[in-house]
Parts: structure tokens; sequence; C-alpha cells
């Protein structure tokens, strides 16, 4: 985060100048940047240490069909029949080595 803030800082001041400093402007960027990334981040390391990693690779792979889903409902945004295949089958990847990972184990 901090090194994408500072990459995108040069072209924010020449588009926007000093209102990009506005604290009108910079609690919700502030906001945002705490709830679309850090916040999440978070909760996906206290998952990873709560649940097993293979539940966890599954639960992963499902978000970009929640994605989808939340983007459809809220958005009304909607995938077209290649999109709607990458989704399906990074999370048909993601179960099927799963389920292979776990047998590997039940056998080894």
């Amino acid at each position: 985060m901090a090194w994408g803030a500072l990459l995108s800082l040069p072209y924010g001041l020449v588009r926007a100048g000093r209102e990009l400093l506005d604290p009108r402007v910079l609690l919700p960027a502030l906001a945002v940047a705490v709830l679309s990334s850090v916040l999440p981040y978070s909760f996906n390391l206290e998952a990873l240490r709560r649940i097993p990693p293979r539940v966890f690779g599954v639960l992963t792979s499902l978000e970009p069909a929640v994605g989808a889903v939340v983007g459809l409902l809220l958005l009304g945004q909607r995938l077209g029949p290649w999109q709607c295949a990458g989704v399906t089958a990074v999370a048909l990847a993601s179960i099927g080595a799963t389920r292979r990972s776990a047998r590997d184990d039940r056998q080894g």
C-alpha cells in the first residue's frame, strides 16, 4: 500500500494539486485504503491461523466468484462467457488440488 501510494502521489499532485491534501479527501481515502486492503489482509491472516490451509485455499479461490455475484447484485455488472469460464476454472482447479492433497495425505 505504501509503495503504491508513493508511486501514485506525483500523478495525483499534478492532477489535483493541493486539493489532494484536503482532509475531506484524505479521510475517505484513508478509509478506502483500510477497508479495501488492510482489513481483508488481516482477516485472511487470522483465518489462515484458524482453519486448515486446504480449506483456506478453496475459500480464497472462490473470491472471484463472490466478487462476480456481488458485482451482479449491487452494480448490475454481468460477466461474459469467457469470464464465467475463467472463474469456474479457477474454483474447480483449487477444489481439485485440495481433494488430491487430502487423498495424498491419507495415503502417505
